[in-house]
């Protein structure tokens, strides 16, 4: 099985040989086309439920006024099974001071005043219940002034905003939280950690500056194609839209299958961003073998001007500091952690959960992704890969904890990421790997497009196994003792 994977993997080469990088292509890169717009015109009452929200953004940015104006329609559709009286949205740009402005709501035409805007919680009563199994089509009009992205005085990477080469909108526009047994889930912010939870939804961005003649290199999470003065960037069965926006960006691609990898760095990192570009496309590649298929026709990998990398559908950020340190070989940071945030496409995007409350079910996955790419691609260097990245930081402690028992940023990664892995690896030893490779691609296979919780992880794992593992979970879980 090895030999064929490495036989397929594109510029894949055995061990730990350097795989050869594509040619930087100009940053005015070929459209996809034969996107598929979503349509918002037809009133929701004539057309079947849709199986998903569907968010359509016409967005104007001033890029160096820091300035963004949205015109966003969702057409909803209510499969909680029961009666609404009202929506629950998140909007986390309404956490920073003088950052949103909420000009005006629709609800299916109909004006809305009454509405509550505490924090980054909108709720929005609704003129007429919305039954179960019908659609209601909001419509919002608000604007965004952008915060500086000051890293020197923050206690956590500040992601959204601009900095004096970038500017990155993430989860900047609100969207409807999902609702489980009557319950909207939506958490509190936290200093370290993920605290959004995110429902499945297609995306519609047109996307247009207002100074045509001078407008940055654009990233996002959707592929594109011209649409008037703007261009459309689709993207479908997908968590969260990220836009990073910059005129010092350069850009390599690379194919892999029928998605288009793409890799924007600053000019003096240009080996590394295409090392980075490289190691997504392989871990594409196998994780698709692995875990289930790649779903989204492009991956955008972003040099971030913040101390941290962090996912979003088809796109991530990648800390600045790992193009510092990378020495030409995959044994660093800025492979492993390219790998991890490429994994999030399977568990986040694909698979989600609640990030506040049960991080472990997507970041232990995820970290134990890394060491399933070494295992794969470069063999030589798995034991390196757990002392290294794993064991020098001597992980304990129960992992099912929620951001908020964390203590720290350091000792939450260390807990829930770390230790993370070393379960999955005690439970693989446990079960056999044939068992383990079994179940993990059942476990995303029934979940694709869902929220899990713990229960969903164990009633699957459980269909693939009759062995004893209980002590292992006595050792890893405090609320399965």
């Amino acid at each position: 099985m090895r030999q064929m994977i490495f036989m397929i993997l594109l510029f894949v080469t055995a061990c730990a040989a350097p795989a050869p990088m594509p040619t930087v292509v100009p940053s005015e890169t070929p459209l996809p086309t034969n996107i598929p717009a979503t349509s918002t015109t037809i009133p929701p009452t004539q057309v079947p439920i849709p199986a998903r929200p569907a968010y359509t953004l016409d967005t104007t940015v001033n890029y160096d006024a820091h300035k963004v104006t949205v015109n966003e329609t969702v057409v909803y559709p209510n499969h909680s099974g029961k009666r609404l009286d009202s929506l629950v949205l998140a909007i986390p740009a309404n956490l920073w001071q003088n950052c949103f402005y909420l000009d005006s709501i629709h609800v299916d035409g109909a004006p809305v005043t009454d509405y509550t805007l505490t924090a980054h919680r909108l709720e929005i009563p609704l003129p007429t219940p919305l039954e179960a199994d019908s659609v209601a089509a909001l419509t919002l009009g608000y604007r965004l002034s952008l915060p500086y992205m000051d890293q020197a005085h923050s206690l956590r990477a500040r992601i959204f905003g601009y900095s004096d080469i970038q500017m990155n909108l993430v989860n900047w526009y609100p969207f409807i939280v999902p609702i489980r047994d009557g319950e909207w889930m939506i958490r509190d912010p936290w200093s370290h950690g993920e605290y959004l939870v995110y429902p499945i939804a297609d995306f519609e961005v047109n996307l247009k500056f207002t100074n045509p003649e001078n407008q940055p290199v654009v990233a996002t999470s959707g592929f594109a194609e011209p649409n008037g003065d703007s261009t459309r960037y689709t993207l479908t069965e997908a968590r969260a839209f990220a836009i990073s926006a910059s005129r010092e960006f350069q850009v390599s691609q690379m194919q892999v299958g029928e998605t288009t990898v793409y890799s924007y760095y600053l000019p003096i990192y240009q080996r590394a961003g295409e090392a980075a570009m490289v190691a997504s496309a392989q871990a594409i590649q196998a994780f698709s073998q692995k875990f289930g298929t790649y779903p989204h026709k492009t991956l955008s990998v972003v040099i971030a001007d913040f101390k941290d990398s962090m996912e979003f559908s088809a796109l991530y950020f990648h800390s600045r500091s790992f193009y510092d340190l990378y020495d030409g070989t995959p044994a660093n940071y800025l492979t492993f952690v390219a790998v991890h945030e490429t994994a999030h496409q399977w568990w986040f995007d694909q698979v989600a959960n609640d990030q506040a409350l049960e991080p472990w079910l997507d970041e232990s996955l995820t970290t134990y992704s890394e060491s399933i790419y070494y295992e794969t691609l470069y063999p030589d260097m798995l034991s390196w890969w757990w002392s290294y990245r794993i064991d020098f930081f001597e992980p304990q402690g129960y992992i099912d904890i929620p951001v908020y028992d964390g203590q720290n940023d350091d000792n939450y990664k260390h807990t829930v990421y770390f230790n993370g892995a070393h379960f999955l690896q005690d439970l693989r030893q446990r079960i056999g790997d044939e068992t383990f490779q079994a179940f993990v691609q059942d476990y995303f296979a029934q979940n694709r497009g869902g929220i899990v919780t713990g229960e969903d992880f164990f009633r699957i794992l459980n269909q693939h196994t009759d062995a004893d593992y209980s002590d292992i979970v006595s050792g890893y879980f405090r609320s399965r003792r």
